[in-house]
């Protein structure tokens, strides 16, 4: 019997190793695995399937999931409404609230978060943030603005989309000055494209079409120094940019 369970192990590691050898070879990662698999069969194995196969089974049933919410975004409120119906908890309610502001059912959104932006959780920074861009897309600018106060001053801030959004509600709520100084804050050469772009459009607003123009024609110098990885990151954003120099221009 222990014979056959020691067969049953034997096999069971080649067929692992195999399967870590085909992985390896397909996805291009036999220069820093290989030789580990082969010499050290079962160490190595166990490494490279925890390692590399592991996560790529996860990131592609994740794939799956996205590309189901996408052809079909009820499916995946609907299970997150029964969800929170049989727990209802703070993490359920969030996520639920964040696939509402998702699909544009914005003021479903802010309801939820704004009922759970209490207690030991009434400082939450991402149900903070989100209720904000909530606020935000209702055209509640005020609101926005001091919600995003609470949070200004956190890392994840200064480089979100939310900041973008910040700059624009003082735009919004008659003061121009506080929020060309935060499009400002957000300015960088090489770097910040969306963030430059909207900056651009500030600009645009406030009738200064030159210097519009001026910042326009600098990122598409960028554009042209950048690696090919970087252009394609950023390709719709100089896209844009390109459109509003036509605008200007005509």
């Amino acid at each position: 019997m222990f014979s056959m369970m020691g067969g049953y192990v034997y096999y069971g590691e080649i067929a692992l190793q195999v399967i870590c050898v085909l992985h390896c070879l397909r996805s291009g990662n036999q220069n820093r695995w290989i030789f580990l698999i082969i010499f050290l069969p079962f160490i190595g194995s166990i490494a490279y399937f925890f390692a590399e196969i592991l996560p790529s089974l996860r990131r592609r049933k994740k794939a799956r999931l996205d590309i189901v919410s996408l052809i079909n975004p009820g499916s995946k409120i609907k299970k997150l409404e029964d969800q929170l119906k049989y727990s209802d908890t703070f993490s359920h309610r969030i996520s639920l609230a964040d696939a509402y502001l998702n699909n544009g059912m914005t003021q479903k959104a802010i309801e939820i978060y704004e009922r759970s932006l209490t207690g030991a959780f009434a400082e939450n920074e991402h149900a903070t943030m989100q209720l904000a861009t909530a606020y935000y897309a209702e055209q509640r600018y005020n609101e926005a603005i001091k919600s995003i106060l609470k949070v200004y001053k956190t890392p994840q801030f200064v480089r979100s989309r939310l900041h973008i959004l910040y700059a624009k509600a003082l735009e919004f709520t008659g003061k121009p000055e506080a929020a060309e100084l935060e499009f400002k804050s957000m300015a960088g050469r090489f770097a910040n494209f969306e963030q430059r772009y909207e900056y651009g459009l500030f600009l645009e607003r406030a009738d200064r079409l030159e210097e519009a123009a001026d910042l326009f024609e600098q990122i598409l110098d960028e554009a042209g120094q950048l690696s090919g990885m970087e252009r394609k990151n950023n390709r719709v954003w100089f896209s844009k940019v390109k459109e509003e120099l036509k605008r200007i221009y005509v």
